[in-house]
């Protein structure tokens, strides 16, 4: 059995299929999976669905799934975990190839012409992300290093002004935008609607662990009435200074709706 003596902290690492996530950050989801990730110092999770597979405890790993063994890219992440016992200081995350990312695409309808009529480029996902923050909805809030630390200070720096930033989401993985691709046609949605909205999966600026929707209290998430806000004059205003830029204002060049919630760290 393998055993795993080092926490994972306060950073998610990725792998095509499988994220592995600091326990603590994790709710149960029954009794069984309670006893597990009170004892666990990581967790493996399924991007696809975020079914938890197996917990890492002192003594080994526990299967939460029957057939872990035959798990899509389980070896990969155990070996991801094993090496994170024994890093030494951490490096600025790597990308992760851009996994079966043709045939999604070609499943959801979006063909080879959908990069040249956007002008958008594909986005890696990082082989591993920063707790920066918890959003508005007390989820873990993950980026890349350098942009977690530019928000925090940004955010300060705002309440040092009296204006309150929330965030609403950050990292997404090409699964997690993948379901809402799905979620959406089940809701009756044709594919243009969608694509007014969300970037194709592999497209979109979250995944590169760069981007976070904001918010500020008071004001619902991701509705263009953010722009009449303190916050978002105040975005307008110093956003820049900590890297920041909006990456979708009116009539942009890629197609998407205009978005003053969304903001991407640029350096």
């Amino acid at each position: 059995m393998r055993t795993y003596p080092a926490p994972l902290h306060a950073r998610l690492l990725n792998t095509a299929d499988i994220e592995l996530w600091p326990a603590a950050l994790l709710r149960a989801r029954g009794n069984a999976d309670a006893r597990a990730l009170s004892r666990a110092h990581a967790v493996l999770r399924r991007k696809r669905d975020g079914r938890y597979l197996a917990a890492a405890l002192p003594e080994g790993l526990l299967p939460l799934v029957p057939r872990l063994a035959s798990e899509a890219g389980i070896d990969e992440a155990l070996d991801l975990l094993e090496a994170d016992g024994r890093r030494g200081p951490a490096r600025a995350p790597r990308t992760l190839p851009l996994h079966r990312l043709q045939e999604r695409l070609e499943a959801l309808g979006i063909d080879d012409g959908y990069a040249r009529r956007t002008g958008l480029s594909l986005v890696a996902e990082p082989e591993w992300l920063l707790l920066a923050d918890f959003d508005r909805y007390r989820r873990p809030l993950w980026l890349q290093p350098v942009a977690a630390r530019s928000w925090q200070a940004m955010r300060r720096a705002a309440a040092t002004d009296g204006i309150v930033l929330e965030s609403i989401s950050g990292y997404r993985s090409h699964d997690y935008q993948l379901g809402i691709f799905e979620r959406k046609f089940a809701r009756g949605q044709s594919l243009a609607q969608i694509l007014a909205v969300n970037a194709a999966p592999g497209y979109s600026e979250h995944h590169g662990g760069r981007a976070l929707d904001i918010g500020t209290p008071g004001e619902p998430a991701a509705e263009e009435s953010f722009e009449a806000t303190p916050a978002f004059a105040w975005l307008s205003t110093h956003a820049a200074a900590h890297g920041f830029t909006m990456s979708y204002p009116r009539a942009n060049p890629h197609g998407i709706v205009y978005e003053p919630w969304h903001w991407s760290f640029a350096g």
